[in-house]
């Protein structure tokens, strides 16, 4: 059991955690003591609290992250064949560049302070998912030095946290305003601080208040670093506000 809080900077909705960050400690911690042939599945159970203490505990059969109100997020180890249909088919970074002049959050963001494409978080990834036409996002990734792990790769955390939005603007989120609810992810390589990636997401199905997406992240080579698949809840932004 390791102790941890959720830092403002890694906020996604202006009272609460991100989900993709917070589900990469969550399942990165699981994925470190599981087998090659599985893939964390994080569950979020409610808004992650920022500024409070957590305690995450972790075993080969699951990891909770917990508050003293209970639990916040949990994860299981499932088949890596969980993720076999959530390949996004990549473009070009030049195609992924001129995509992002479309990123429809640089004008209505319902959660403008988000890590991850947030145009109001300067410390954030800055991320800017913008339509192909064709139901899929693109966007450019250049990993910042401070997001390197020990090794000098980019920790894992913050590539579960690129895989996340990206899925979620293939959603109408004008129309469908949504939080993350859960997600898989597989990591087959990371890469350098500087190291040009493209992140690509697409919707795979609605059902209900659900919406069920994909994300991949490539390297400027068109080689697979990661991949994700989320499930979408709808919401009313004012109740995270």
């Amino acid at each position: 059991m390791t102790s941890t809080r959720i830092s403002p900077r890694f906020r996604g909705p202006a009272q609460s955690g991100n989900g993709g960050y917070v589900a990469g400690l969550v399942g990165t911690a699981l994925a470190a003591v599981t087998t090659a042939d599985t893939v964390p599945r994080v569950r979020l159970l409610v808004p992650p609290p920022m500024e409070t203490d957590l305690e995450l505990l972790v075993e080969s059969t699951g990891a909770k992250l917990t508050s003293a109100a209970g639990v916040v997020a949990e994860a299981v180890p499932v088949d890596a064949d969980a993720l076999a249909d959530c390949t996004v088919d990549g473009v070009a970074p030049e195609e992924a560049l001129a995509a992002e002049a479309q990123y429809r959050g640089l004008a209505d963001h319902p959660f403008p302070g988000c890590f991850v494409c947030g145009p109001e978080n300067a410390e954030g990834l800055q991320l800017k998912p913008g339509p192909l036409g064709d139901g899929r996002t693109a966007c450019i990734w250049l990993p910042a030095a401070n997001l390197a792990a020990a090794d000098g790769l980019i920790d894992p955390v913050f590539l579960w946290s690129a895989l996340d939005c990206p899925g979620g603007w293939a959603i109408d989120l004008e129309g469908r305003p949504s939080v993350l609810g859960q997600m898989s992810a597989s990591i087959d390589a990371r890469p350098q601080p500087g190291e040009p990636c493209v992140v690509m997401g697409r919707v795979l199905s609605e059902d209900g208040r659900k919406t069920h997406t994909a994300s991949t992240l490539y390297d400027s080579d068109g080689r697979v670093l990661a991949r994700a698949k989320h499930t979408w809840i709808l919401v009313d932004p004012a109740d995270f506000n």
